[in-house]
């Protein structure tokens, strides 16, 4: 794991981490964690999950913390800011390999604001997004891309959550990505955490991502 520094458009610092477990890695992945103002950082137990599975595929794995958050510089961008925070992301993850697609993985809010970059950016080749928050409740955040708008992007789109996901319920995932052309995976059982399934649910993003990035 090595530590990285990237810079923003709009001059923020951030802090992050790249794993690279092979010499010619396959692609590349910017993992986006969830919300800044409620505990959000690149440590949580479901990110660690989906770097080590990502990483074991042959992707070089780039986690990294928004503005404000940890040794990131900044402060926090309701939502907007870390816009950019994404794209500076993808374009480090890309320098560990170049000439191969990119893929962003998100959490929560992490997914939202994966999702909502990713429409105006061509580097990003698929997303895979766990407990989009469909329902975020008195969490403040930026409404999701309209069901067209994702449509109009073009590029594979995996939405996971667990069936007793509070803030991502399970019909009204399978209804947005049926809207959206998506894929679509429910985990029986758990919630928004994915508690004791972090690795599962990252086995099913991994199989999504290698699936996709065989095709492209």
């Amino acid at each position: 794991m090595e530590p990285v520094r990237f810079t923003t458009e709009d001059g923020v610092s951030l802090e992050g981490e790249l794993r690279v477990d092979v010499p010619e890695p396959v692609g590349s992945v910017a993992v986006c964690h969830p919300h800044p103002q409620h505990g959000g950082s690149k440590d949580h137990p479901i990110l660690w999950a989906i770097r080590n599975e990502l990483a074991h595929r042959g992707l070089a794995v780039l986690a990294f913390n928004f503005r404000g958050i940890m040794g990131s510089g900044g402060t926090y961008g309701g939502g907007h800011g870390e816009l950019k925070d994404v794209r500076a992301a993808v374009g480090r993850a890309r320098e560990a390999a170049p000439d191969r697609p990119t893929v962003v993985c998100g959490w929560s809010f992490g997914a939202n604001v994966a999702l909502r970059e990713a429409l105006d950016d061509d580097r990003v080749a698929a997303l895979a997004l766990t407990g989009i928050p469909l329902r975020p409740g008195d969490v403040l955040i930026p409404p999701l891309p309209s069901p067209e708008e994702v449509r109009a992007m073009r590029r594979p789109v995996l939405f996971l959550a667990g069936s007793n996901d509070e803030y991502c319920p399970a019909d009204e995932l399978r209804a947005y990505a049926a809207e959206t052309g998506a894929e679509v995976s429910i985990l029986e059982g758990t919630n928004h955490y994915l508690w004791r399934r972090e690795r599962e649910a990252a086995a099913l993003m991994g199989a999504f991502v290698e699936r996709k990035l065989a095709g492209t």
